[in-house]
């Protein structure tokens, strides 16, 4: 298992820094995102059942494709338009599709996915598209660095302290093998990173160690939620990984459960706190 995790993350770390790292000829992130997105979606809809309703499942992609994409558009297709647009087109499809028998379920199923996958997602790449500050003028590619690399910073440092000292469970009806030990090394982890990021290098982002710390945390504190949230969904669907493209970890969605979580995070610190 953990050969086939250092392998995996061999060939999809540089992939991903080079996607985030250049944005021309073409919006690398952004069709990495889409390309990512509509296959993890898909794999949350085979776990929930909403695959078995086709057009139910293929409306759901289009919408998550439409939400990863809107920060790209110049005037940011209206999210309230999206909302509502997937709410009542779904409910309205309903009306004809033949089979009645758990519809409502798949629907709301279907929506989740889009929300959980499609919205979350989005805000990485809108945070991507941001233009930076004066000083700073590729703030928004360095935070998404951030933002990852602190991810993968809690995820590694709670695996590997909580499978060789962890003791106390974290959330034993949820993940029986996350500890509290491991929780607090991811949080470590996540500080490091983020403390590496104020350094006087190309990937610096403009924040203060205090700032950094505060982020650091906040990324690991968020994403192993999100990490737990999967977890559950999966023992909800009885299932012990969204599926095997990505071996070592699992399938797409168990390798961004954390990550939407934590870019979420990132992208209101940097809106909010840092321009």
């Amino acid at each position: 298992m953990l050969k086939k995790r250092v392998i995996t993350a061999l060939w999809g770390i540089p992939l991903l820094v080079i996607a985030v790292w250049f944005d021309k000829p073409l919006p690398w992130f952004i069709i990495l995102a889409a390309v990512y997105g509509i296959p993890a979606v898909f794999e949350f809809y085979r776990m929930t059942g909403v695959s078995k309703t086709v057009p139910l499942a293929i409306f759901g992609m289009v919408w998550t494709l439409l939400f990863i994409i809107r920060p790209y558009f110049p005037d940011e297709m209206p999210l309230h338009l999206l909302l509502v647009s997937a709410v009542a087109l779904s409910l309205i499809m309903l009306v004809f599709l033949p089979k009645k028998e758990g519809l409502f379920s798949n629907w709301a199923w279907m929506l989740g996915g889009t929300l959980y996958i499609g919205w979350l997602l989005s805000y990485l790449v809108g945070l991507r598209l941001e233009p930076g500050t004066p000083s700073f003028p590729d703030a928004g590619r360095d935070f998404v660095l951030l933002a990852l690399f602190a991810t993968f910073g809690s995820d590694t440092a709670a695996y590997f302290i909580g499978k060789s000292f962890g003791k106390h469970k974290l959330a034993p009806q949820v993940s029986p093998g996350k500890t509290w030990e491991g929780a607090v090394a991811g949080l470590l982890g996540s500080v490091i990173i983020s403390l590496l990021f104020t350094l006087n290098a190309p990937w610096q982002v403009p924040l203060s160690w205090w700032q950094a710390i505060l982020l650091g945390l906040a990324i690991s504190i968020f994403g192993q939620a999100g990490d737990l949230v999967e977890s559950l969904l999966k023992r909800s669907c009885k299932v012990k990984d969204s599926g095997s493209l990505m071996p070592g970890h699992g399938g797409l969605l168990d390798r961004m459960d954390s990550v939407v979580f934590a870019g979420v995070v990132v992208y209101l610190f940097y809106i909010y706190v840092v321009v």
